[in-house]
């Protein structure tokens, strides 16, 4: 009986081992898909990368011939404004002068609203 109770102990041990051993390389295995996941992932966004950069890159080089061209309308508009202004100061010069001339000449002399008789 011994004997039979030792073999069928040994048997148990060779099963837990087979069964050490499968789960391992599940373990592996899982391990290894996730390695190569992350390596397929890591890919697949350097392409993607590529891809959108390419893409903005020809955005840009659509899109720069109107940007010059908006440049040159905001220039010009901005020169008519400042010629404008220039303009108007010319124009308004001469009244500036002229009250600030009345406001240095015509000086109203009183009492300071603090001073105490």
């Amino acid at each position: 009986m011994s004997t039979s109770n030792s073999q069928g102990i040994n048997t148990l041990l060779d099963a837990e081992r087979e069964a050490a051993k499968i789960v391992q390389k599940a373990k592996q295995y899982r391990v290894q898909r996730l390695k190569d996941a992350r390596s397929e992932a890591a890919k697949e966004i350097e392409e993607l990368k590529a891809q959108k950069n390419t893409e903005y890159q020809d955005f840009v080089a659509q899109h720069s011939g109107q940007s010059d061209q908006s440049l040159g309308k905001v220039d010009q508009e901005t020169e008519e404004k400042i010629e404008e202004i220039r303009r108007d100061a010319e124009e308004k010069k001469q009244d500036a002068i002229d009250k600030m001339m009345k406001a240095i000449t015509n000086v109203e002399t009183k009492r300071h609203e603090n001073y105490r008789v």
